[in-house]
């Protein structure tokens, strides 16, 4: 089971977006997939249609040590593409963790749990610098921060995101070496000089800094994405071809990229993606297996 870790201590750049999207498009490609929600505004967690909603969720997986199944996670209308809900409406996780002796570790404890049940578990995170935060960055095989081609949103990825895989360091004193930190750049417009010169600017810096790499990948700001969110449906199931005339690729061709990118393991299951439902539906149906 390989666990990756959305994080930015910046919001607004696109989290749940790329969570959701990367979620769905491994789940097509007929991976088990689970959605972690850890974020206190719960935009995930509403993002897909629920077939099955569990009476629990990441509150009482991270208080109480829960552990069924039935009890934790909901079944989106996506097949193969589970989800823990958000629940901490009041906002207590944090500092029930800051004083817990392993708050930081809790959910790297847990997820063993998960392994035989998933392929992937992707976590959602507050774009903010928290307890939640850092113990999501250390139960993750890896890392991935979308920014975008702003100058502040690189200055906060520096001053934040980066300063954060530095202070979790430490931890390699019990054996937990900090995950590589993979950066996608999101929302990048093609006609835009200001992103290119800003995208050029982040390789640039980053091309030789140990742990951290920018992905050849880039997210384009096309209209398929809100468009996606608004239907509750994986963006390449929306957009499976490029529309006429337009510089960006279809949203399914960036999607099966990315993808691949991270999880070179997969690349022939992304290759047969479609996003076209007639043909996707016996495709996932036929992939996956017993879902938990």
């Amino acid at each position: 089971m390989k666990v990756v870790s959305i994080i930015s201590t910046k919001g607004g750049v696109g989290k749940t977006t790329t969570a959701a999207n990367l979620g769905g498009f491994a789940a097509d490609a007929g991976l088990r997939v689970l959605l972690l929600d850890l974020d206190v505004q719960p935009t995930l967690s509403s993002y897909f249609t629920l077939d099955v909603r569990a009476p629990a969720g990441i509150y009482e997986m991270l208080v109480f040590n829960e552990r069924r199944i039935e009890q934790l996670v909901s079944r989106t209308a996506v097949v193969g593409l589970d989800l823990v809900l958000s629940n901490d409406d009041r906002g207590e996780l944090n500092t029930l963790l800051l004083h817990a002796s392993d708050g930081r570790l809790r959910l790297r404890h847990l997820l063993p749990t998960l392994a035989p049940l998933y392929d992937l578990v992707l976590i959602d995170t507050q774009g903010a610098r928290s307890v939640l935060l850092e113990m999501a960055v250390l139960a993750s095989d890896l890392a991935l921060s979308p920014v975008t081609p702003e100058i502040l949103a690189a200055r906060e990825l520096r001053r934040g995101t980066l300063q954060l895989i530095e202070d979790i360091a430490p931890y390699r004193h019990l054996g937990i070496e900090p995950p590589p930190l993979h950066l996608l750049i999101n929302r990048v417009h093609p006609v835009s000089l200001n992103a290119r010169l800003i995208q050029q600017a982040l390789r640039q810096v980053f091309q030789d800094h140990v742990g951290v790499r920018v992905l050849d990948t880039d997210v384009p700001a096309i209209e398929a994405y809100p468009r996606a969110a608004t239907r509750g449906l994986p963006v390449h199931r929306v957009e499976f071809r490029q529309p006429a005339g337009r510089v960006a690729p279809a949203a399914l061709q960036t999607m099966r990229a990315l993808a691949g990118e991270l999880f070179p393991e997969w690349r022939e299951r992304f290759a047969r993606v479609t996003g076209r439902p007639d043909v996707q539906a016996t495709a996932g149906s036929a992939s996956h297996g017993e879902r938990p």
